[in-house]
């Protein structure tokens, strides 16, 4: 079993939660767009830390080129929204003496639940060698490659992350039966990533009833710490996949979230353990003290 490494939480949720709009066409790059709101995104990475992750992730989830073009940043530079959410988190990194990492993320240049709409393979490298350039020169410790919903997407973006120079980790939003969203094995995509250089293999934005049958693929054929991130939204009377620019609630509670991580870790060997959408500090610091409890291997 290998070392544990606990992520954070669910930015977006927790920006929600907190007052900052999410919805288009800003989505979660509006939390960067002042100092008030770049205050609040500290104080999501900093209560993050405080309930145990090792690794935050800057808000960089939607600062690929195409969102900012269609924001109309090009005569601002486009690169400024990617370096002001990276000095967000370094800023709390560099206040935690050495403690935590900050992963740079790195989504669907298109939609993480369209698969469909996943544009060709040039547009794809050059759009993710941008973004991953421009994550290293702002500092990241990583390249998380995150909510990948096609095999053909995920390798680019690895090979890009990876021919940077970054140490880069690659995570899939899966369905039922460990498929992604576009009906692709986990275990075709884990084997796609890892033999571009992806260093760690994950599931996120992941049903919490499905994390099982992933991790048991990952246990088997990923070769590399793995892990999971899930969805815990109760998302009853919402469309799947589907965009609310509100507050979702948890349809697991912290406790019943933490059982689940430690399960995860003493069952199938995860080694990289997180909360995606519907994630608090609260979930993540039950988990944190859940999983450290497991008997070292």
């Amino acid at each position: 079993m290998a070392e544990l490494t606990l992520l954070d939480g669910g930015v977006a949720t927790e920006l929600q939660r907190r007052g900052v709009p999410v919805a288009a066409p800003w989505w979660t790059t509006r939390a960067v767009l002042t100092g008030q709101k770049r205050d609040v995104l500290r104080a999501v990475h900093e209560d993050h830390v405080a309930a145990g992750a090792e690794v935050i992730t800057a808000n960089t989830f939607r600062c690929n080129l195409r969102a900012l073009e269609r924001n109309g940043l090009e005569d601002a530079g486009l690169a400024w929204m990617v370096h002001a959410a990276v000095g967000v988190a370094t800023a709390v990194r560099n206040a935690s003496s050495g403690r935590v990492r900050v992963a740079g993320s790195v989504a669907p240049v298109e939609d993480c639940y369209r698969p469909d709409l996943v544009p060709p393979d040039d547009e794809l490298r050059a759009e993710h060698r941008w973004l991953v350039v421009e994550l290293v020169r702002a500092g990241v410790d990583l390249v998380l490659v995150e909510t990948m919903n096609s095999v053909r997407e995920a390798r680019i973006a690895v090979g890009e992350a990876v021919t940077a120079g970054a140490t880069t980790w690659a995570s899939f939003v899966c369905g039922p039966d460990a498929r992604l969203l576009s009906g692709e094995p986990l275990a075709e995509a884990a084997r796609a990533v890892t033999g571009e250089g992806a260093a760690a293999v994950l599931v996120n934005c992941t049903r919490p009833d499905d994390v099982e049958a992933c991790l048991a693929v990952l246990g088997e054929v990923a070769g590399v710490p793995f892990g999971a991130s899930p969805n815990v939204e109760d998302r009853a009377g919402l469309p799947d996949g589907g965009h609310v620019d509100r507050h979702v609630p948890a349809v697991l509670g912290p406790a019943q979230f933490a059982t689940s991580a430690a399960r995860w870790r003493s069952e199938f060997g995860a080694s990289v353990l997180g909360g995606c959408c519907g994630t608090t500090p609260e979930h993540l610091a039950a988990a944190a003290k859940a999983v450290s409890a497991v008997p070292a291997p």
